[in-house]
């Protein structure tokens, strides 16, 4: 079998990625050696590969400079409506390749560093991730930034710049272990400190009522200082913002009181301000109700709001005087869109500005905030709702309760006029749940307090009407949208799956890569023998690939032919990475039992973090590593199964390593509870097929690539209810299903833990007498499933026509499209094709 190409050597016939013209590779060079000379003139002599990355990421950077600089000040021109999108996440990945893409530099880049005998790959594997989320959320914002700038709208994303990101995770003997995510050691080079936008944050302190109004006072001030990282659209000279606060204790921290003079630790004392931005909280989809957390949602709140404040009243236009004093246009100008509950303390902190520091009446400050804010839900798990006990909020942000309170106070009058008498729906729709402690529902708040509030897909968002919010959309319905997910084509094609995007482009132009829909004009070419050639091996290419790199890494050797079939996200038992295990044990029984018969061979690899705090998902990791351990180890089963937990799953590994080479996707949630997904859609884009549940995305997936060419299996929604309601049974199914029983005596009798032989004991407990997610339930429909998946393996040329239509079908799943429409919708603005000109054309 030949050699794969290399990546760079790839690189050089491809046309997606920008010629590099013979001046820009010159004066990259220049660059390059000038950034490397004052990187060495400071202290040594010899160039490490560090230096090497630094040196090309500045370059890099200069090229974004002129444009960010310009961007900002057609935006104080123009005065536009302006977009902030606040999340307490925000997973980035690695910045050096996607902003050399987006400026069309990356051709030139390439041949550069390659003319200074140096290897581009190389340099951007040094680059750290930008972890700043746990998953599916902080991914989305993301995605968001770079579909914002692209669509040339004024937005900027605001979060927090955590010193640890997501924890770094090593499997040791088959065990989750976690370790601190240092990622900012070496320095970050894509971000800029702030120091002249400082802001300060009040925590703490007590309320007195004047004549004048409601003051806070005698409170703790912590700074919150803004970094700026540059968010650059797809060729179209268009550089948003990112900003993201860092804690810092004011000079005078623990020395106002008259200390008794222990100076040595007022200053040691500074970290307690500090520690609000040290460390991203590593849960998803679970509410942790710690203090820090809830300093950390008032921190990134009380910031930005002073930042979108400031910079409305200064703005050019839209008042006659030097500075805008009325409020009445504040929804005209300025979005701001909630990513989940995390930032809902936005909506009393608006209504404490208007009403405290704006002296404006309740009624307008009330009617201004809600016509400003819009809410996206992400989920509809209980245990991930967000209810602050109110002796914490009263303790650190008295204020904001009693503003809490007052807006439930008149919402439940509205509510009562409504429904005069009806109790039990004041009870439901209350912003306060009684018994003890008391709890505030910020999702209640959330809904209360914007204009808009939309879920992530469009079962998401109908289960969303119907449910946890009925009440709340009986009165409204006007209120709730859907706003079905996406993922940004440039990073998630082009940037991870170089071979295919230029396979692509040859066969309909390059205009896909900002108008994705047009991936449809690939139905004309299900039939083309040529391409369908093409598709395959190009797939077959990243799989050679990452078959060397994974013997080269960790030694283990397995078959490129067989069907790669991946399981990547987060360990959660409603995700079902317990039935994918249950289907690795059938299979590896059936071998067993027929060890002659001819079985289509499979690499399973399943991937993902868990929560440092959630037990049973770390002993879902020690069953997946212990099955693996007995499977891969068996020389009866031979290379016809191999199961690989990816060790440390994240934003750089799946670009490389599981997304371009993938044959099969694994989306198997319990009908109901993936509020969408988005990496089912970024498998779909690279070329794999779907195994899935009628869950999230996975509906509008079927529904536009025609179900027929996913593979779906299990219950719906509808029998996932109706079994709630009438009960579910695991037992049922242990007593009725002889190859399922066989698979849990297994597990239970120690077969995978001969050491420690009830090792598995509570996931089977589990699975037997406590599952919510009904594993048992969707067992039979999904091992027949993946029957069907074998038989169509046999056939490589219809699997790949199917491959041909899925991407064909994957238009839909663009965030460009996501955001034009929360743009239009929502914020009600027009995104825009216009070309800001760049830095070398002189303005006019």
């Amino acid at each position: 079998m030949t050699a794969p190409l290399t990546d760079s050597e790839k690189r050089k016939q491809i046309s997606v990625r920008g010629i590099a013209e013979v001046g820009d590779v010159s004066e990259i060079k220049k660059s390059f050696n000038r950034h490397l000379h004052f990187t060495l003139v400071k202290d040594r002599n010899v160039a490490t590969p560090r230096d090497y990355y630094f040196a090309l990421a500045h370059t890099v950077r200069d090229h974004l400079v002129g444009r960010w600089i310009r961007t900002q000040q057609y935006y104080y021109e123009k005065d536009p409506k302006r977009i902030h999108y606040l999340s307490l996440e925000f997973y980035m990945g690695r910045t050096l390749q996607n902003t050399m893409i987006n400026l069309g530099l990356q051709g030139a880049c390439d041949e550069a560093i390659y003319q200074l005998g140096l290897d581009l790959e190389e340099l951007e594997e040094i680059e750290e991730d930008a972890g700043l989320g746990n998953g599916g959320l902080g991914r989305l914002a993301a995605c968001f930034l770079d579909s914002m700038a692209t669509l040339g709208l004024a937005a900027y994303g605001y979060g927090i710049r955590y010193e640890f990101g997501i924890f770094n995770q090593k499997v040791a003997n088959g065990w989750q272990v976690e370790e601190a995510d240092d990622w900012l050691r070496y320095g970050n080079p894509w971000e800029k400190a702030r120091p002249e936008y400082m802001l300060p944050v009040h925590f703490y302190g007590r309320v007195e009522h004047t004549a004048e109004g409601a003051k806070w006072v005698n409170t703790q001030i912590v700074l919150a200082m803004p970094y700026d990282t540059p968010v650059p659209g797809y060729k179209n000279n268009t550089v948003n913002t990112m900003r993201l606060w860092s804690a810092k204790a004011p000079n005078d921290f623990n020395l106002q009181e008259f200390n008794v003079g222990d100076y040595i630790q007022a200053v040691l004392d500074r970290n307690l301000a500090e520690n609000i931005s040290r460390v991203l909280y590593p849960n998803d989809n679970f509410f942790e109700g710690k203090e820090l957390r809830l300093k950390q949602e008032y921190f990134v709140v009380a910031a930005t709001l002073q930042d979108i404040i400031r910079r409305f009243k200064s703005s050019k236009f839209g008042c006659r005087d030097p500075v805008r004093t009325s409020f009445e246009t504040f929804p005209e100008k300025v979005a701001i869109q909630l990513n989940d509950t995390h930032p809902a303390l936005a909506i009393p902190e608006l209504m404490r500005i208007f009403v405290d520091v704006e002296k404006l009446e309740w009624e307008k400050a009330w009617d201004v905030t809600v016509q400003t804010c819009a809410y996206t839900n992400h989920t509809v798990l209980p245990e991930a709702l967000e209810r602050w006990p109110v002796y914490m909020f009263e303790k650190l942000l008295p204020r904001h309760l009693e503003i809490v309170y007052e807006i439930n106070r008149r919402h439940l009058d509205r509510i009562s006029a409504i429904y005069p008498g009806d109790m039990d729906r004041l009870r439901r729709m209350s912003l306060i749940e009684e018994g003890d402690p008391k709890r505030i529902n910020m999702a209640h708040l959330c809904v209360v307090g914007s204009h808009a509030v939309n879920g992530v897909a469009r079962i998401h968002s109908d289960i969303v009407k119907s449910t946890v919010f009925k009440d709340f959309c009986d009165v409204e319905p006007e209120k709730f949208q859907n706003k079905t997910n996406g993922i940004t084509p440039r990073r998630w094609l082009l940037l991870c799956n170089p071979g295919l995007a230029d396979i692509i482009a040859e066969k309909i132009g390059e205009d896909f890569l900002t108008d994705l829909y047009q991936l449809r004009k690939l139905l004309d070419f299900t039939d083309d023998e040529g391409f369908i050639r093409d598709v395959a091996k190009v797939k077959q290419e990243n799989k050679l690939k990452f078959a060397a790199y994974l013997e080269k890494e960790y030694k283990v050797k397995i078959n490129p032919d067989s069907i790669f079939d991946i399981h990547v996200k987060r360990i959660h038992e409603y995700k079902r990475q317990l039935l994918n295990c249950l289907h690795i044990i059938t299979f590896y029984n059936r071998i067993k039992k027929d060890p002659n018969k001819h079985f289509v061979p499979r690499t399973i690899m399943i991937g993902g973090k868990a929560a440092p705090g959630y037990h049973m998902a770390k002993m879902i990791i020690k069953l997946i590593t212990s099955v693996g351990d007995v499977v891969n180890n068996d020389p009866v089963v031979g290379d016809r199964l191999k199961v690989i937990f990816l060790e440390n799953y994240r934003v750089s590994l799946a670009e490389k390593e599981t997304d371009p080479l993938a044959d099969l996707s694994e989306q198997i949630s319990t009908a109901g509870t993936e509020a969408s997904g988005t990496g089912n859609m970024k498998f779909m884009l690279n070329g794999a097929l779907t195994i899935g549940t009628m869950d999230g995305a996975n509906v509008e997936m079927a529904e536009e690539a025609g179900e027929e060419n996913l593979f779906i299996f299990g219950m719906r929604v509808q029998e996932v209810e109706a079994m709630d309601k009438k009960g579910y049974n695991a037992k049922d199914y242990y007593d009725r299903i002889p190859e399922l029983r066989q698979v849990i005596d297994q597990i239970s009798g120690g077969f995978f833990s001969p050491k420690q032989p009830d090792l598995f004991k509570d996931v089977v407990n589990m699975l037997l007498y406590h599952d919510r997610f009904k594993v048992f339930a969707d067992y039979e429909a999904y091992i027949s499933c993946q029957e069907k998946v074998s038989d169509l393996y046999k056939n490589p040329k219809e699997w790949t026509k199917k491959v041909i239509r899925n991407m064909a079908a994957s238009g839909k799943f663009s965030s460009d499209r996501t955001i034009s429409e929360y743009a239009r919708e929502i914020w009600g603005v027009e995104p825009s094709d216009v070309k800001i000109p760049p830095p070398t054309v002189p303005r006019e």
